[in-house]
């Protein structure tokens, strides 16, 4: 699936000997990744005097690229397109001639579309070519360089496991060493998932986005110090009858335990609050998320409260994601409230927009709106909040989830079948509607200093 880059803004910048160059801000999924000029990601692109068969037969070359933790990007330039070869996306060309406005408009543009696409692939994600690139880029950005040093990742309860790490891991292998530390089957990993969250005053727990496998968690919690973020593990899976495949694991089945005790989301009855509570005290924990997983809101993700415009503009809403549904708690202005389910099979696309901030110094604006179908009609849902990449995410999953239950359901009835059917006309299996995402940035672009401009550009995602 694609990655929610986008280039926040274009600073043009004077080199030492007098030339000009426009340094690209680019963030993921709203929050700045790192700072990276036209040229770098162009050698990065860039073909390699190598052809691939030397590439792939030179072991050695291999290794010593695995071995180096920190790497130019130059040296990264000269493997990617050479690697993938025509999955990698088509480049932005160069241009010859002084860019007007337009044609740097244009750049920025293309080099998002460029960003987003490139992830498409998850062999190229998952490259030492990809995953280097970006670490140097993180690491440059914000002066980091590579150093032993500790890190704290916290569990849903408050409690936290403290880490050795390098200030260069990537969170997939910092997910690794926690995973270690507490126990857990390496098998059960991939249902798991690190985030970036923020306790509030009064105790509510806000999930702010799920981090990236090749991110630098140690380096984006420095670049995220104004929020007061930390690290968190939570499971990262929408469908809740997941639950079984890790009831075995002691350490997975304890950290859905504490995830479901502490965070408060789940709606129970007053009966089956007393009988949660009984559970609680005799420690039976199987028996307590066998009870919890029948209840509403179990396995969602719940939002911090936003605005949206339905039914009317202006009202307030709580917003759970799960399962196959979109649940609002709607404040109406007449005080009001209106529970509303906005079932995922009847969403059509959706898309992100970054409307930027009113004033300078103000926290930018983020919409997430959805095409629904209503009684045979199609209409846009719009909410505003801060949380609308994660929302994005979470959608995301719900169908990656159902399109994979989808398919493996299709398997075992082919499997299942009688020869002499299989023979013949194969069944007729309801395919799930490929939903379409988009991301639309609409923000400040600046490219001369002290210049104030907005652009408006539309960035389409593919298929999921």
């Amino acid at each position: 699936m694609k990655l929610h880059f986008s280039i926040a803004a274009a600073e043009e910048l004077r080199e030492r000997r007098g030339g000009r160059y426009v340094l690209y801000s680019v963030c993921l999924e709203g929050f700045l990744l790192g700072k990276v000029r036209y040229s770098q990601l162009r050698r990065w692109d860039a073909q390699s005097c190598l052809c691939p068969s030397a590439l792939h037969s030179s072991s050695g070359f291999i290794r010593k690229i695995k071995e180096r933790v920190t790497w130019s990007s130059v040296e990264a330039s000269l493997l990617l397109r050479r690697l993938f070869g025509s999955t990698v996306p088509a480049f932005p060309p160069k241009f010859y001639l002084a860019m007007t406005k337009s044609m740097a408009d244009e750049r920025r543009s293309q080099l998002e579309q460029y960003l987003q696409n490139v992830t498409l692939d998850s062999n190229i994600t998952n490259s030492d070519v990809f995953i280097g690139f970006f670490r140097k880029l993180q690491q440059d950005t914000f002066k980091i360089e590579t150093q032993r040093a500790s890190l704290d990742v916290y569990l849903a309860d408050g409690s936290n496991i403290r880490l050795d790490i390098q200030t260069s891991d990537t969170a997939e292998r910092i997910l690794e060493v926690t995973s270690y530390k507490m126990g857990l089957s390496r098998e059960l990993i991939g249902y798991f998932s690190l985030f970036f969250i923020q306790d509030h005053s009064d105790g509510a727990l806000s999930v702010v986005k799920k981090v990236a496998e090749f991110e630098l968690p140690y380096v984006s919690l420095q670049s995220m110090k104004e929020l007061h973020c930390k690290l968190g593990i939570r499971k990262w899976y929408m469908d809740p009858s997941l639950d079984t495949l890790l009831m075995d694991c002691r350490a997975s089945m304890n950290l859905l335990y504490i995830q479901e005790i502490e965070r408060n989301w789940i709606k129970p009855t007053e009966g089956e609050m007393q009988e949660l509570e009984f559970l609680q005290k005799t420690a039976n924990k199987r028996k307590f998320l066998e009870l919890v997983r029948e209840m509403q809101f179990y396995g969602y993700i719940r939002l911090d409260p936003c605005i949206c415009d339905y039914p009317e503009v202006g009202c307030s809403a709580d917003i759970y994601v799960g399962s196959n549904e979109i649940n609002c708690c709607i404040k109406l202005p007449t005080n009001q409230t209106k529970e509303v389910s906005f079932k995922i099979s009847r969403l059509r696309c959706w898309q992100v927009t970054l409307l930027g901030a009113e004033k300078d110094g103000e926290e930018e604006t983020l919409e997430l709106r959805f095409e629904y179908r209503d009684s045979d009609k199609w209409q846009w849902i719009i909410f505003y909040t801060k949380q609308a990449f994660l929302m994005s995410s979470c959608l995301k999953k719900i169908i990656s989830e159902q399109m994979m239950k989808a398919s493996k359901e299709a398997q075992e009835m082919e499997v299942k079948m009688p020869e002499s059917t299989k023979n013949s006309k194969k069944p007729s299996i309801q395919q799930k509607q490929v939903v379409h995402s988009s991301f639309i940035p609409r923000r400040r672009f600046l490219v001369q200093p002290n210049k104030e401009d907005y652009v408006f550009e539309k960035i389409k995602e593919e298929d999921l």
